[in-house]
C-alpha cells in the first residue's frame, strides 16, 4: 500500500511510425518533490521504451484519487500517519483510514430488489395479463396488460422485496444473520460489527490479511461487501474505511475546490483550508459509525487492536448520542 506525500508529472512527445504520441506519467515519493520528479521521469522512460518496442502504449495516467487500475497509488492528502496506517482526505472531503493488512468490510443493506425479484414480479403481472384473454376473448387487452407489466415491474419488484425483507426481520437483521453464519463456520474469527448510515461495517480482529490474497477476497465476498471495494482492495493493496461524515449528510457541499484530487494548485489552497475548517466544526456533532456487537472468538491480533483504537476514536463509534453520517 502506498499513499505518497509528493507528486510530480513528466511528459514527452514522440513520433513512431509516422504517428505522434504525447505521453504523460506521474511520479510519487514520500521523501521529496525532487524524488517524485525522478520517479515520473523513470516511468516516462519505461513508457517510451514500450512505445518503441510495441509501437503503442497507454498515453496518460488518469488523475484519480482512488483507483489503482493503472498502477497508480492512492492520490489523496495525507492527514496523518500511524506506523504503516495512513489517514487521508478523499476527493469529497471525508477522512479515510488506509491499512495494508487489517481487514475492513463495509456492507450495504439490500434495499434494491435483486434480479430474481424482477423476474418474479414480471411473471406475476404477465400471468395476470394473459388471464384476461379468456374473459375479454381478445388479444388486445392482454397485449396492453403485458405492456403495463413491463412498465410496472420495477415498482412491484421493489414492493415484493420490501415485504420479503420485513418478513425476515429487516435489512439489518438479514445482514447480521449472514455475518453470524460466517462466524459460526470459522470459530477462529473475532469480528466487530458497526452500524453505518446505510449498512454495516465488519472489522476482523483475530488476524491480519494481505488485501490481494484469495482468502481476504473470498471473506469480503462472503460478507457481501461492495464488489467495487473488493476490487479496489486488490488494486491499491490496502483495506479502507471512511472515518468521518460524508459532507452532504451534515449540510455541506463536497470538498472545494473541485475536483478534490491531490495535490491542488497553490492558489486554490486557501479555499480548501477554509472548507476543511467548516467541515471539521460541523462534523464534531456526528459519528461515521456506531459499534453494535462482537461475534466469534476472543483472539486479538495486536495490529488489529492498534487499528481498532484509531478507527473507533476517529469514527466516535462509542458515542450513541451522535447521529451517524
Amino acid at each position: 500500500m502506498i499513499v505518497p506525500e509528493f507528486w510530480s508529472e513528466s511528459k514527452i512527445k514522440k513520433v513512431v511510425d509516422g504517428r505522434q504520441f504525447t505521453i504523460k506519467r506521474f511520479g510519487w515519493s514520500d521523501t521529496s518533490e525532487e524524488d517524485a520528479k525522478k520517479h515520473s521521469e523513470e516511468r516516462l522512460k519505461e513508457a517510451v521504451a514500450t512505445l518503441e518496442a510495441e509501437k503503442d502504449v497507454r498515453r496518460i495516467d488518469h488523475k484519480t484519487s482512488y483507483n489503482g487500475a493503472e498502477g497508480i497509488p492512492i492520490r489523496e492528502e495525507v492527514v496523518s500517519r500511524h506506523q504503516d496506517v495512513v489517514v487521508s482526505r478523499n476527493s469529497y472531503g471525508a477522512l479515510c483510514i488506509n491499512t495494508p493488512d487489517v481487514l475492513f468490510a463495509d456492507i450495504d443493506f439490500e434495499f434494491d430488489a435483486p434480479f430474481q425479484k424482477y423476474i418474479l414480479a414480471f411473471a406475476i403481472l404477465a400471468v395476470c395479463a394473459l388471464l384476461t384473454r379468456a374473459y375479454f376473448d381478445s388479444w388486445v387487452v392482454p397485449a396492453i396488460g403485458l405492456f403495463l407489466a413491463a412498465l410496472f415491474t420495477s415498482t412491484v419488484a421493489a414492493s415484493i422485496h420490501k415485504v420479503a425483507l420485513s418478513l425476515r426481520g429487516g435489512a439489518e437483521k438479514v445482514a447480521i444473520k449472514n455475518i453470524s453464519k460466517i462466524s459460526d463456520q470459522d470459530k477462529n474469527l473475532n469480528l466487530r460489527i458497526y452500524r453505518t448510515p446505510l449498512g454495516l461495517r465488519v472489522l476482523v480482529m483475530n488476524r491480519t490479511y494481505s488485501p490481494t490474497s484469495n482468502e481476504a477476497i473470498e471473506l469480503l465476498k462472503k460478507f457481501k461487501s461492495d464488489r467495487i471495494y473488493v476490487q479496489m482492495c486488490k488494486n491499491q493493496h490496502c483495506f479502507r474505511a471512511r472515518v468521518s461524515p460524508k459532507p452532504w449528510r451534515i449540510g455541506l457541499d463536497r470538498l472545494k475546490p473541485r475536483p478534490g484530487v491531490w495535490p491542488i494548485k497553490e492558489e486554490r489552497m486557501a479555499e480548501r483550508v477554509d472548507w476543511v475548517r467548516k467541515y471539521d466544526l460541523r462534523s464534531e456533532h456526528y459519528s461515521s459509525c456506531r459499534f453494535l456487537m462482537s461475534l466469534g472468538g476472543d483472539d486479538v491480533d495486536p495490529k488489529a487492536e492498534f487499528v481498532r483504537q484509531l478507527h473507533d476514536e476517529l469514527c466516535k463509534s462509542d458515542q450513541p448520542d451522535l447521529k451517524i453520517a
